[in-house]
């Protein structure tokens, strides 16, 4: 009985004004940039018969977390046909078992490969992500994870960016989730610079509400910026990706993010380098 009243009195204590005190541990979530599993990555998976290959030396970081994001820059689907696109993308769907060996959580498919295929492919991308429990975060379709008790929401965008819609949208979700996590996919590819439209537009999210702001399209990595006390990566580059042509490509950027309390209480990058057989690994 003494048991049981410890426990009722605990319980009570917890709670201040009627709502259930969050618990304090801290909680780790990563972030990262380009996930292309197509072109020679696609190759490299057939050849070895792996489909958990790029991950090989990352997945101890990445699955090690409490939530896992990254840009799904490969539609994943046997279906579909060319939609007329330069670089066109697609990958079998036994490419879904690296991701979740490198324990993917969220994953953007807003982005300019996502309807390479067209919206038959694309539908099966969003199907077989969420058959292996990972959200796909697009407009119209935000993802919010709780995680222990602290809600995360994902809202994710691609260009031609529609400011208002996106500040629309972060206010509409704000009183749902303690961290908003706003992903563009912007920025003009291989400047290691950002350019005026994302600093107004990022901006501009973070004046809407969002806690953090990661950024992808320019396939190189770009600032890290702390903003009215949030925090903005314009571009996390690459990750898995095969763009050997420039030591800028084959790096990225890996952002860990420590949450406590319901609040972002810690940003940190790591530096990423991606090998000749497109692994990524942290950088010594």
């Amino acid at each position: 009985m003494r048991g049981i009243a410890v426990a009722i009195v605990a319980f009570l204590v917890s709670i201040v004004g009627g709502v259930v005190v969050r618990h304090q541990h801290p909680l780790h979530l990563v972030f990262v940039g380009d996930v292309m599993l197509s072109r020679s990555v696609g190759a490299e998976m057939v050849r070895r018969d792996d489909w958990t290959w790029p991950f090989e030396h990352i997945a101890s970081v990445t699955a090690g977390a409490d939530l896992t994001f990254g840009n799904l820059e490969t539609p994943i689907s046997l279906r579909g046909t060319v939609q007329g696109c330069g670089y066109c993308f697609r990958t079998d769907p036994r490419a879904v078992q690296g991701l979740v060996f490198a324990g993917f959580d969220v994953m953007s498919v807003a982005n300019n490969h996502a309807n390479d295929y067209g919206p038959v492919a694309h539908a099966d991308t969003v199907a077989i992500l969420a058959s292996a429990s990972i959200g796909a975060a697009e407009p119209g379709r935000p993802v919010i994870r709780d995680i222990r008790g602290t809600r995360v929401a994902f809202l994710a965008y691609s260009y031609p960016l529609n400011e208002t819609r996106i500040t629309s949208d972060i206010a509409a979700i704000r009183a749902s989730a303690d961290v908003v996590v706003v992903s563009m996919h912007d920025g003009i590819e291989y400047q290691r610079t950002h350019d005026a439209e994302q600093e107004r537009v990022y901006h501009a999210a973070v004046d809407a509400g969002a806690d953090l702001v990661v950024g992808s399209h320019p396939h190189v990595v770009q600032e890290l910026e702390r903003y009215h006390d949030r925090w903005i990566a314009y571009s996390l580059g690459n990750f898995v990706f095969d763009q050997n042509f420039s030591s800028d490509t084959m790096h990225g950027m890996l952002l860990d993010v420590t949450v406590t309390g319901g609040h972002i209480t810690g940003v940190a990058s790591r530096s990423v380098t991606i090998s000749s057989l497109y692994q990524p690994s942290i950088s010594p």
